[in-house]
């Protein structure tokens, strides 16, 4: 295997920048399916380390979207306001 191949993996700071990347996509797609969208949380691990399953899905477009977060990661996304109103409204969070 290359070694360039495996920098992002041995680069902690690389998975980092990645994983809020993918924060800020989540939350750029929750706002943008607002009220057309339907967003579910639902907690499908609890130990050894808490796992969500965050679905994203916007039926007029046939789009759905489906992830899985640790509770930091959650958090993280739901820190804002108005992408915590949209998911709010759509389920109660554990």
């Amino acid at each position: 295997m290359r070694r360039r191949a495996l920098d992002p993996l041995l680069d902690p700071t690389g998975r980092a920048g990645r994983a809020q990347r993918i924060i800020d996509s989540l939350r750029m797609e929750i706002l943008d399916a607002g009220g057309d969208g339907h967003v579910r949380v639902r907690r499908v691990i609890q130990s050894p380390r808490e796992i969500f399953r965050l679905e994203i899905e916007v039926p007029d477009m046939g789009y759905q979207r489906t992830t899985l977060l640790d509770r930091d990661s959650l958090e993280d996304l739901l820190a804002t306001d108005d992408v915590r109103s949209v998911v709010r409204s759509s389920v109660s969070i554990p």
